[in-house]
């Protein structure tokens, strides 16, 4: 079905930004919507945001004009660009892809915004 691996993430000072990326490989020969979502420690994991194969957008009002998601279908990898970071955005982010019908989820990078 295909697997998703995910770069970037990392430990960045309040206002500061960072760069995700998610690239589907395997069976991906099919990428519809990729997104990203997050969890942070004893809350649900949310939608951040989330991108369909034709390029449209939906944000959640948490990081709409600070966050930006985008992808490079030759490549079935996704990007999630994060400016003016909060300390609330630290979470574990999650990458998923609607591979060839089923969801496919990467194994999460760590976000720390520190204060």
């Amino acid at each position: 079905q295909g697997q998703l691996v995910e770069s970037g993430g990392g430990l960045v000072q309040a206002g500061g930004s960072l760069r995700l990326s998610c690239a589907a490989s395997g069976s991906a020969s099919r990428v519809n919507a990729m997104g990203y979502y997050r969890q942070a420690p004893g809350k649900q994991r949310e939608l951040v945001a989330r991108i369909t194969r034709g390029g449209n957008t939906d944000y959640a009002d948490s990081v709409k004009g600070r966050f930006t998601i985008s992808r490079d279908n030759a490549k079935n990898t996704v990007y999630l660009q994060m400016n003016s970071l909060k300390p609330e955005d630290t979470a574990v982010y999650y990458c998923n892809a609607n591979i060839l019908g089923g969801l496919v989820w990467g194994q999460g990078t760590q976000v720390t915004v520190s204060s």
